[in-house]
């Protein structure tokens, strides 16, 4: 079973979100909106298919990186979540939440061993539309 298929996204606590986006926008020519930034890419074994990458900055006191103590977290794109964590529960990890799904995907959050937090998401089919149309 592939498990990780790729980097889903890079998200840092930051002690001023909102500069720190003004930063890489005007130093490092990131186009950022409150979320952050979204770099798009077609996928290398199926270049009809596009994927996405988030970086983003959050705010030191978020509560979305718990329970890591940790100021990052990093997303994991898989395939078959469902079936990931089931072998996940099998060796033990540590599963943090339930699987939540929105439109653009499902998501749970597990723990490695030094207890950082790790989003695992398993992204909607993101062809691309004028492959689909035409």
């Amino acid at each position: 079973m592939k498990k990780v298929t790729g980097l889903g996204g890079v998200f840092f606590k930051a002690d001023d979100p909102k500069a720190m986006n003004e930063w890489y926008a005007k130093n490092l020519g990131l186009t950022t909106s409150e979320y952050g930034t979204t770099f798009d890419w077609r996928q290398a074994n199926d270049p009809s298919k596009k994927g996405s990458t988030s970086w983003c900055a959050f705010p030191k006191d978020t509560q979305y990186f718990n329970p890591s103590t940790k100021p990052f977290m990093i997303n994991y794109r898989v395939e078959n979540l469902v079936a990931l964590v089931d072998e996940l529960k099998k060796e033990n990890v540590t599963i943090v939440d339930e699987i939540a799904e929105y439109d653009y995907g499902k998501f749970v959050h597990v723990l490695d061993p030094e207890g950082n937090v790790i989003e695992l998401w398993e992204p909607k089919d993101e062809a691309d539309e004028d492959s689909v149309a035409g």
